[in-house]
């Protein structure tokens, strides 16, 4: 896909369709929404949000086809995302080129709307059956924005490129767990390294520098499984960086999760491949960092393994040395996640990283708080937090700011070390597991996203991702957040 500007008359646009949005109880406006105006009601078309209708014109009209896409009442990036959704749903089995008419009179910029509508397209009109017969359907070949200017094709380029990033995050989580091992998420992080023309270096190692680094936390984990778990790092190191800053992202994946020995119930377990979204965000973000040559200096580090139940597999009651010296009681092997995030947090401070933030998949306490459309993001420091949470809600991968409190210490104490994994009681889930990894950050701005409800869905979120399974959640928030470090 291409994107493109053109001037402001929608009748001078090559495209196979033009599209122009409609306000709920509104008129569509412009000369060429009058002309259709009569139609569209007559059609019961009222703008409402996620609605579009597809109109096949006379040739005195001047545009062969319209699209007309309902913003509903509450005009905002999201809504513009779902209506150009919407009408790359209704085109995909055409392709061809849309031109998507701007309108000045939304309370977006022009740019923005975009940025809008090019995520709307290319994640609304993402095909999850790469392994269907006859593949997937490729969409739309290009978007025209009529009315353009600079400020707008500079935009929607950078949109669609992390656009992208994040669609290629969906089909590693979206991949089958007997393809996509830990050893398979290594070589997909060759692959980006090596597509990078040199920007981007990579790295990985195995079970056995992992004991050698004192990694017991994520080695715990692996033991139980014959696919071998992986420490996975990316670089990116560009000359025009600042020296004094390295963006750290940090991703638990879990390549499947039975859950261990604290077995997970069987319904739905097979999208136990999806615990290893939080991986494939920060692999793919740092992707989309380099290919846009942002200029800050960034990492991405990643735990990958498998938590299996076999003679090998970790126990409840079992004591584990992190590589930070700390000691942990497993009280629930299915609270395998943050045991994972523990040696990685500190292998990416270790290896230079000043501000981390790690994406995982952590506890089903989020989803149940939050849903699929915010995830939570807590902190050490409340200016970075903020500064993620900012981010998330610009970029579109929405999030919400939750405390770390001292008093949460209390549910992860332990008799017999310093600490435990979990505990029995029903109570600030996602909380203590967030100030269980702040054991193990060290020092120096961390932010922990928990992606639990918005990075792999087992049903439709209705509304520009509509598709179940992987959500890219986090490329774009990680996009964001690079280009605005100082």
């Amino acid at each position: 896909m291409e994107v493109s500007v053109s001037g402001p008359d929608p009748l001078a646009v090559e495209a196979r369709v033009v599209a122009v949005t409609v306000r709920a109880g509104q008129a569509p406006g412009g000369p060429l929404g009058e002309r259709v105006a009569a139609t569209l009601e007559a059609d019961g078309f009222r703008g409402e949000a996620g609605k579009a209708i597809l109109l096949h014109l006379p040739p005195a009209a001047g545009v062969e086809r319209l699209a007309a896409a309902g913003l509903g009442h509450e005009v905002d990036a999201d809504a513009l995302r779902v209506a150009a959704a919407a009408v790359a749903r209704l085109l995909s089995a055409a392709g061809g080129t849309l031109g998507w008419v701007l309108d000045n009179s939304l309370p977006i910029s022009p740019p923005e709307q975009a940025r809008a509508v090019v995520d709307g397209v290319v994640l609304g009109g993402y095909d999850p059956g790469i392994r269907k017969t006859g593949g997937r359907d490729e969409g739309l070949d290009g978007i025209v924005f009529v009315g353009g200017d600079d400020a707008v094709r500079e935009m929607a380029e950078q949109a669609l490129v992390v656009a992208r990033w994040a669609n290629r995050a969906r089909d590693f989580a979206n991949e089958p767990p007997n393809e996509l091992t830990p050893v398979g998420l290594a070589a997909r992080a060759d692959d980006i390294a090596s597509e990078s023309a040199g920007r981007i270096t990579s790295e990985s190692f195995g079970a056995e520098r992992m004991a050698e680094l004192g990694m017991g936390s994520f080695g715990a984990v692996a033991q139980g499984s014959h696919n071998e778990p992986r420490t996975i790092m990316l670089r990116y190191e560009p000359e025009n960086a600042r020296d004094d800053t390295l963006l750290g992202l940090v991703g638990k994946a879990v390549t499947f999760d039975s859950g261990g020995i604290s077995i997970k119930p069987a319904l739905y377990m097979e999208d136990m491949k999806g615990d290893m979204a939080g991986g494939a965000a920060v692999l793919a973000g740092l992707g989309a960092i380099a290919e846009l040559g942002l200029p800050v200096r960034a990492m991405a580090v990643v735990g990958a393994a498998e938590n299996m139940v076999g003679g090998g597999s970790f126990r409840p009651g079992d004591i584990v040395k992190a590589a930070n010296g700390k000691t942990i009681e497993i009280v629930n092997t299915d609270a395998e996640g943050r045991l994972v995030l523990a040696d990685v947090l500190w292998y990416a401070r270790e290896q230079g990283a000043t501000h981390i933030v790690d994406f995982a998949t952590l506890t089903g306490a989020m989803e149940k708080a939050l849903g699929d459309l915010y995830a939570g993001v807590f902190g050490n420091d409340d200016e970075w937090r903020d500064q993620v949470v900012a981010a998330g809600d610009r970029s579109g991968d929405h999030a919400w700011p939750l405390p770390i409190h001292r008093r949460f210490r209390k549910y992860t104490e332990s008799a017999f070390a310093d600490l435990k994994n979990s505990s029995v009681r029903g109570q600030a889930i996602p909380a203590y597991a967030a100030g269980f990894l702040q054991e193990f950050v060290g020092e120096g701005p961390w932010a922990h996203v928990d992606m639990a409800g918005t990075g792999f869905l087992t049903w439709s979120r209705e509304d520009y991702l509509v598709q179940k399974g992987g959500t890219g959640y986090g490329v774009r928030l990680i996009a964001e957040l690079a280009r605005s470090l100082p």
